[in-house]
């Protein structure tokens, strides 16, 4: 028997390779197969099933183009409905892999047909169990993604996890591994553990969800404090659930090259969003005016879904050579509209002599000295509001990145302000900014290093802990 976790730190999540006796399963892959077709291929094993816990909402899974490249048959829990092929397993259904089993446990709760993996080994010894969302390290999958189906609420489904838990989870033994599908970082839970499995066990001391208290305390603890779920968090189970074009499609309409005359008559469209995913401090130097920056170094896919629209063509300007796996990682969480790359890059763009955009970067003690004599000095930060909360620059104004996309965010905002924006780090920053400029606001600072920067100079500004939110 060999199990192997095949981990994307960028979304947080984890897929898994099973196999035995030259056959294999995949969990919950994502939308780029290749590394699962290597994986088989080294192994001399064939993938004879595909097992999917849920609706992904957080990313595309790979089960279609793994499907039509290895022929496995893709495996959901009770309830399941879609738009093509699957086999809809029953609570309890076993499934042969070589020389061990896999038996199917539906646990609903995060969604309705969530369902859990429990491997058996060669001796029908309870061994692993792919947990999907069901159950995280340090937590349990948020239970508030699928309410509007069937008209159920959040607590009606926190109340389902509650009872799956308790009848599937919790008897099983301590020492069964638990593979769950995402890591520290997903917004699929608010309160997950830095580690990437763990075992029953541990879980049952550790996991607040697993501590014996009333199903009424259970629903109150894992519905309370949740954030609000990223925009395209529908739109990708929606896909998962209905289908997709092809990788291979996407990868073919992206990696188009456009010379500068065809870039720019692309980007004279209405419907069409240039975006820039260099490092932070190379866009700032420079960049194609009307560019959105998204920067590859960052949890880049999460914040595209989190701040693009899915109805608009994307036209590419990337490093050299980082074309394909901007479009993968893209297409990760949806993303299928494109119509090619700027061909030579940013370096080809500026050496025609075209016009450029920059953003000007100023360090924090700077900012420190322009804060007193600076009358239409306006500071942005951009973190989300607890960070804002804990603590933040008296006179800075609370706007969160993800509110940038909407549409009276910048109503107040003008080129008679001096407005500075910064963030924990740097690399939210350097986005809101790009998002202000294109909607022709200009006067513009990045505060490099954002609040880490800031707060080491706590003699030079006046700081304040508060809950307020101003927008």
């Amino acid at each position: 028997m060999f199990i192997q976790q095949l981990y994307t730190g960028c979304i947080s999540e984890a897929a898994y390779y099973i196999e035995s006796n030259g056959e294999a399963a995949v969990v919950d892959p994502i939308r780029d197969i290749e590394e699962y077709l290597q994986v088989a291929q080294q192994r001399n094993a064939k993938i004879k099933y595909i097992f999917e816990t849920h609706f992904h909402a957080d990313f595309v899974s790979g089960h279609l183009d793994l499907a039509a490249a290895t022929g496995a048959t893709i495996v959901y829990g009770p309830g399941t409905v879609t738009k093509f092929p699957v086999h809809v397993a029953k609570d309890g259904e076993k499934f042969s892999i070589g020389n061990i089993t896999v038996e199917v446990l539906h646990t609903p709760g995060h969604t309705l047909e969530s369902s859990c993996f429990l491997l058996k080994d060669e001796n029908g010894k309870d061994t692993a169990i792919f947990t999907g969302d069901t159950l995280f390290v340090g937590d349990v999958g948020r239970p508030d993604l699928a309410q509007k189906e069937n008209e159920i609420t959040m607590d009606d489904l926190a109340g389902m996890l509650y009872d799956s838990l308790q009848s599937k989870i919790v008897p099983l033994a301590n020492d069964i591994t638990m593979y769950p599908a995402h890591g520290a970082g997903s917004s699929c839970g608010k309160n997950m553990g830095p580690e990437t499995y763990s075992t029953i066990g541990e879980q049952k001391q550790t996991n607040y969800a697993l501590q014996a208290q009333t199903k009424e305390e259970f629903i109150k603890a894992v519905t309370e404090g949740l954030a609000t779920p990223p925009q395209y968090f529908p739109i990708n189970a929606k896909i998962n659930k209905e289908g997709y074009e092809s990788l291979d499609s996407v990868l073919q309409k992206g990696l188009q090259p456009l010379s500068i005359d065809a870039f720019k008559i692309a980007a004279s469209q209405d419907d069409v969003i240039i975006l820039d995913t260099r490092p932070g401090p190379v866009f700032t130097e420079g960049f194609v005016p009307g560019s959105i920056f998204i920067g590859l170094e960052g949890r880049f896919a999460e914040w595209a879904g989190s701040l693009l629209p899915f109805d608009k063509t994307m036209i590419l300007v990337t490093e050299a050579g980082k074309e394909k796996e901007t479009i993968t990682r893209l297409a990760r969480v949806g993303f299928e509209r494109f119509a090619g790359y700027l061909q030579g890059g940013f370096e080809a763009w500026k050496a025609a002599g075209e016009k450029t955009d920059l953003i000007i970067d100023v360090e924090a003690d700077e900012l420190a000295m322009d804060i007193p004599f600076d009358e239409h000095l306006v500071l942005v930060d951009v973190r989300k509001e607890a960070e804002y909360g804990d603590g933040h620059v008296k006179q800075a104004i609370n706007v969160p990145l993800n509110d940038l996309t909407d549409p009276g965010s910048m109503a107040d905002f003008d080129d008679n302000h001096n407005i500075y924006i910064h963030c924990q780090s740097g690399f939210r920053s350097i986005i809101a900014a790009s998002l202000i400029k294109k909607e022709g606001i200009h006067n513009i600072r990045n505060v490099v290093g954002g609040w880490k920067a800031i707060n080491e100079l706590k003699d030079k500004f006046e700081f304040e802990k508060t809950a307020e939110v101003v927008n």
